[in-house]
């Protein structure tokens, strides 16, 4: 549909004609023209200074003729013509799934073993959620970062490309060295309490040892559960005797009972993926909203042209009949 984003410029189209009219006479007259301090406005005012109706010669008449043509193609353009084809999303069935990973000082405890090498605890949760996030096509994936502090380093999106370069990013220390486990899950309250009820999932990839934040797990867990989001706690760390720094799997459990999550002990990377079938045996898909929204198609480089085409022909024409007479 052809329209105009602001047709009430259409308004310009008699402007010349009104200050012709209005314009005082005796200002009309070449002699008694304005005088403008622009250097660059010269030539304007010897322009205007030949244009007379009392005597339009043929000349004059397609002088005139291409000026109008050009003012009318100016407030054309401004008034931005456009082409408008209206679209309709098509709805997706999917969750809200909002990612909390623990980027404390005791996430990069080397406890995971891969055939080649040892890995951080962060290194295991990149590893398996890339994967992961590839696969959860139609859902709408957010990511908090918490250590000191929790903060949200994507809104729940369909863009899963996004989340997953994010996640690579991140480093042990960005968010400082401690684990506001509470806080962490207190802001994906905030980011899914207006999602569809029955999709909120929060999954929490930590080690379990709460020791910043002045919100506690549980009253966060609390919170959680009113607004019916169910939480999935991940133990990230190995349970033999060497490596138990920091891992307390207690916390993880309660909060995963107490929002009718799972709590799922990741002592290696098989474990880690688990979570993935359960979530699709557990949860029923919910869908999306739809939207309409609207693609512009902008044509007022077409107006603005024939305005500088009519402006070239007229310097041409200048040039060329200037020295013939009326």
């Amino acid at each position: 549909m052809f329209t105009f984003q602001w047709p009430w410029l259409a308004l310009l189209l008699p402007l010349p004609l009104l200050i012709w009219r209005f314009w005082p006479a005796q200002l009309r007259a070449a002699n008694n023209l304005p005088r403008l301090r622009l250097a660059t406005t010269v030539r304007v005012q010897q322009a205007f200074a030949q244009l007379d109706f009392s005597n339009v010669s043929r000349r004059q008449w397609w002088r005139w003729f291409l000026l109008a043509l050009c003012w009318v193609a100016l407030v054309g353009a401004l008034m931005y013509p456009q082409i408008l084809d209206k679209h309709i999303e098509v709805s997706q069935t999917g969750y809200d799934l909002m990612l909390a990973v623990d980027l404390s000082g005791s996430m990069e405890t080397a406890d995971f073993f891969t055939r080649q090498q040892r890995i951080t605890r962060l290194s295991a949760v990149k590893s398996v959620l890339e994967p992961f996030i590839e696969r959860r096509v139609g859902d709408r994936i957010g990511l908090i970062l918490f250590a000191d502090h929790a903060y949200l380093q994507a809104p729940l999106t369909l863009d899963n490309a996004a989340v997953q370069s994010l996640l690579q990013k991140s480093v042990i220390g960005m968010a400082g060295r401690e684990t506001a486990i509470g806080e962490a899950i207190g802001l994906a309250v905030k980011k899914l309490r207006k999602r569809p009820e029955d999709s909120r999932v929060l999954i929490l990839l930590t080690d379990g040892d709460n020791t910043a934040g002045v919100l506690e797990p549980l009253k966060a867990a609390q919170l959680a559960k009113q607004y019916n989001i169910r939480i999935y706690t991940i133990g990230v760390g190995s349970k033999g005797t060497m490596f138990q720094r920091g891992l307390n799997e207690r916390p993880l459990k309660e909060i995963a009972k107490l929002t009718n999550g799972a709590y799922f002990p990741a002592s290696n990377l098989r474990a880690l993926a688990n979570v993935y079938d359960h979530i699709d045996k557990t949860l029923q898909r919910t869908e999306a909203e739809s939207r309409i929204y609207v693609q512009r198609t902008p044509l007022y480089q077409w107006p603005l042209f024939v305005a500088m085409l009519t402006l070239l022909v007229l310097q041409l024409l200048r040039i060329y009949i200037k020295d013939v007479p009326n």
